[in-house]
This record gives C-alpha cells, sequence and structure tokens, in this order.
C-alpha cells in the first residue's frame, strides 16, 4: 500500500477493504510508521504495529491463525486485538490501533504508546 494522506480527525485513511487479503495482513504506512492492517476469517479488521517487538522484522509478512500473528523469522505470536505475546520468544507486546470501517473504506487512529 502507498503512503496514506487523507485523514478524518484522528483518523488516516489507510486503503480499501478490496486492497485488503481475504485473510491475512497487508502493511501500511501511516506517517511514518509501519504498520499491518490484519483481517481475520470472519471479517473483522485490525491494525497493529508492523515490527516484531523479539525481531527488527515485519509482522505482516507472517501467517495468521485465527486471531494470532505469527512471526515468520522465530515464531513470536501476537493477539492481534491485545497486542499482547502469546507464544515465546517474543515476551513485550506490540502496539494496537483503533480501526474504523466507512464504506469501504479502511481508516486507522495511531496509538502514540509503544
Amino acid at each position: 500500500m502507498s503512503e496514506v494522506r487523507e485523514t478524518t480527525a484522528d483518523f488516516v485513511r489507510v486503503c480499501a477493504l478490496d486492497e485488503l487479503p481475504s485473510i491475512g495482513a497487508a502493511a501500511a504506512d501511516i506517517d511514518g510508521r509501519i504498520v499491518a492492517i490484519v483481517r481475520t476469517a470472519d471479517g473483522d479488521v485490525h491494525a497493529v504495529d508492523d515490527t516484531c517487538s523479539h525481531a527488527n522484522v515485519s509482522l505482516s509478512e507472517g501467517e495468521l491463525d485465527g486471531c494470532t500473528l505469527e512471526c515468520w523469522l522465530h515464531g513470536s505470536r501476537f493477539d492481534i486485538r491485545t497486542g499482547d505475546p502469546s507464544g515465546p520468544p517474543a515476551t513485550a507486546p506490540i502496539a494496537v490501533h483503533t480501526v474504523k470501517i466507512e464504506g469501504d473504506d479502511v481508516y486507522v487512529a495511531l496509538n502514540q504508546e509503544n
């Protein structure tokens, strides 16, 4: 996805829903912060920081199992709803960002913590 420009209050339009994989993750650059936009099998869309807290690699390149995103390099697993690690070697959480869907567009409000 390209860098995002359109904003609504604290939310930034990231992409259209049809630009996301039907199940899985895609990376987006939101004002210089790389975020994984994740769509689950039930159609829910989540946004988390794209960098694994254990190693400096992209989580959007990992596998999604339900609401768990697994890092492709060492197998760390994160709950995309909370950011909490659910499998080693990661012990630190990743930031979770607020998502809203308006029509066919995905908007994200960045969490400034983490």
